[in-house]
């Protein structure tokens, strides 16, 4: 049976963790803190891939992405076929193929992940601790450690070019990297909202409920 990518946004996002020096390590945060703070909305496609412990590729995928902070965001992947929209409360998972739709309360899903800071619900110095990690693939890199006691992932790096996000490495406990490439990017469009609200199919299987309220 083939493999189910598992999506990004879904996901908690090695290398060794590099000694820096603490102005370093303020440029990294405030290069982070700025993209942040100018960001409303993002629109791009993307590729995103996993590579196991031992540098294989185990999975691919790609499609379209969009985001209007806080809260909502919508992921459309092309291969395999999915969907996967929040309103900022609830998350639906629509696996096309298996004809079924996953709902899920969206701040216990996303707390700590990548997918909730960029959504604009996760505080910077509460949630990662925030160092430099210098350059490399025409990128300037920000490198991110969960605070919390048992995260999902151990490390995440965030390439800018410029005041631009392209790039983003989550390394798991188990050593595998998922990358996730942005192009296309268009920063702060306007966007429908109603991108971001989601009724199942009829006929889909439908596994769990929105929260209340």
């Amino acid at each position: 049976m083939r493999r189910r990518i598992a999506p990004l946004v879904l996901t908690g996002f090695a290398a060794a963790i590099v000694a820096v020096a603490p102005a370093a390590a303020a440029d990294a945060a405030l290069r982070l803190e700025r993209y942040l703070d100018e960001l409303t909305s993002l629109r791009a496609e993307f590729r995103q891939s996993v590579t196991d412990a031992r540098g294989r590729a185990i999975e691919r995928a790609e499609g379209t992405m969009s985001l209007l902070r806080p809260g909502r965001f919508r992921w459309e992947y092309r291969v395999p076929e999915q969907l996967i929209v929040s309103d900022g409360k609830t998350i639906w998972h629509y696996d096309i193929e298996l004809e079924q739709v996953t709902i899920r309360e969206a701040g216990a899903t996303l707390a700590g992940t990548p997918a909730q800071l960029l959504a604009g619900q996760a505080d910077l110095d509460e949630e990662f601790s925030i160092t430099d990690a210098g350059e490399g693939e025409g990128l300037q890199w920000s490198l991110l450690t969960p605070r919390r006691p048992d995260p999902d992932f151990r490390e995440l790096r965030l390439g800018f070019d410029g005041r631009e996000l392209r790039r983003m490495r989550l390394f798991d406990r188990l050593d595998q990297i998922t990358e996730l490439e942005l192009l296309q990017i268009e920063r702060n469009p306007r966007l429908d909202p109603s991108l971001f609200t989601f009724k199942p199919p009829p006929g889909v299987d439908v596994v769990g409920r929105a929260p209340a309220g």
